[in-house]
């Protein structure tokens, strides 16, 4: 699977909200999510615990950049995220965690995260999943979405979020 991203730091997530709801976007609910980090020789790894008894491993493998940038991913559903949990971090060893309430829109192929992250502030996350339509058409809808939500390009992010959480506890 693959998809496009961009992350933007945000002070004003209830401004974004209210952008998103005016825009016609579909609000899906908001998520607590828990996620353990592994260590992982390519890529990342980690278990999203939903909270409610079930969550999902993810495998991806992105550049950290600023502009919009592709993600391969794969993804595991898992009935059972603590004891999955245990194994992995017995078998692997830890490499972090990150904590957030996500609330969640969709709008055509993109998923728009408001990100509250435990440690580490407020964040908008845009992912365009490209299934049937080329790439040339997912960067034009991510375009659209971060022109529709009023994201600023100096608020771009590359890193993340555990690796910001991170850089927070090593200096």
């Amino acid at each position: 699977m693959r998809n496009l991203e961009l992350k933007f730091r945000c002070e004003d997530l209830d401004a974004v909200r209210d952008r998103a709801r005016a825009w016609g976007a579909h609000d899906a609910g908001v998520l607590e999510q828990y996620d353990a980090f592994f260590p992982a020789p390519m890529g990342r790894l980690k278990l999203r615990d939903f909270g409610n008894g079930t969550g999902e491993l993810i495998a991806y493998r992105r550049p950290d950049a600023v502009e919009a940038r592709g993600s391969d991913y794969v993804l595991s559903p898992t009935a059972d995220p603590v004891t999955l949990r245990e194994a992995l971090a017995f078998a692997l060893g830890s490499a972090g965690e990150v904590r957030k309430q996500r609330h969640l829109f969709l709008w055509r192929h993109t998923r728009i995260h408001l990100d509250e992250v435990r440690g580490l502030g407020s964040f908008v996350e845009l992912e365009t999943v490209i299934r049937e339509q080329p790439e040339t058409d997912a960067q034009r809808e991510l375009a659209a979405v971060v022109e529709a939500l009023g994201l600023r390009p100096e608020d771009r992010i590359a890193p993340a979020y555990i690796d910001l959480i991170r850089a927070r506890h090593s200096g």
